[in-house]
């Protein structure tokens, strides 16, 4: 194989890399948009404790999101191989961790609105 060839295919990795962590950011987002919901809902019930909880876990889902936006773009504009996937890795876990903490908030927002 040409060296032309294993720089294109190495180019055509990081490519898809990249857009796989911009659909994991989107999908954080979504998922720190759910924990707002859910938190909204917590309030509403007048259980200041399940509000606060679910307040809590919402914006530990926007900040996990932003931090997954953030490895995206560093994965899209990693300069190795090597950078690329250690930002994609970081994307995945703050994903992960959204979506972790949006469940946090459903579950405050449920124990409150069981409790109304």
């Amino acid at each position: 194989m040409s060296i032309n060839k294993i720089l294109l295919a190495m180019a055509l990795g990081l490519a898809l890399t990249a857009c796989s962590n911009q659909e994991q950011a989107a999908d954080a987002a979504a998922a720190a948009g759910d924990a707002q919901a859910a938190a909204d809902t917590a309030a509403a019930t007048g259980d200041a404790a399940a509000a606060d909880a679910a307040q809590a876990a919402a914006d530990t889902a926007a900040s996990a999101a932003d931090a997954a936006a953030a490895s995206a773009d560093a994965t899209a504009a990693a300069a190795t191989p090597a950078a690329a996937d250690n930002a994609a890795d970081a994307a995945g876990q703050a994903a992960d961790a959204a979506e972790q903490a949006a469940d946090a908030a459903k579950q405050a927002s449920e124990a409150a609105t069981e409790k109304k």
